[in-house]
């Protein structure tokens, strides 16, 4: 349970920034820059988010062990999360956002998720 708890925590904290970050990035940064400067400017916010989010969700539940397990279910509440606000936000199928993955956004975002799944072990290299 404490492992569902942290995930769950760090989930919600570094998804918060990304629903703040994403209609900046999409509103102001891609017209001015493209999307991949755009996704690029973005992904270094996201990874502080990742790192303090992590420490935070950590030490508030008191975890000590299974930190790979946290990374991995925090990766897919979030891909379930992303998946479902895409397609009543955006319109977007399952298809379409696969797709973006084979774009240069998408293979910086897809990089970006694997630090968001790493990051509880990371952190914890020891205790991993």
């Amino acid at each position: 349970m404490r492992i569902l708890a942290a995930a769950s925590l760090y989930f919600a904290i570094v998804f918060a920034c990304g629903f703040v970050l994403g209609p900046v990035r999409m509103f102001w940064l891609e017209p001015l820059l493209g999307a991949t400067l755009a996704v690029a400017c973005e992904t270094p916010l996201l990874i502080v988010a990742m790192f303090f989010g992590a420490r935070f969700a950590i030490g508030k539940i008191g975890l000590d062990r299974g930190f790979v397990a946290m990374g991995l279910v925090a990766l897919a509440m979030t891909e379930v999360a992303e998946t479902g606000l895409g397609y009543l936000l955006r319109g977007l199928s399952l298809t379409a956002q696969m797709q973006r993955f084979a774009a240069a956004p998408g293979m910086i975002y897809a990089a970006a998720l694997l630090v968001f799944a790493a990051m509880p072990a990371l952190l914890n290299r020891r205790a991993a």
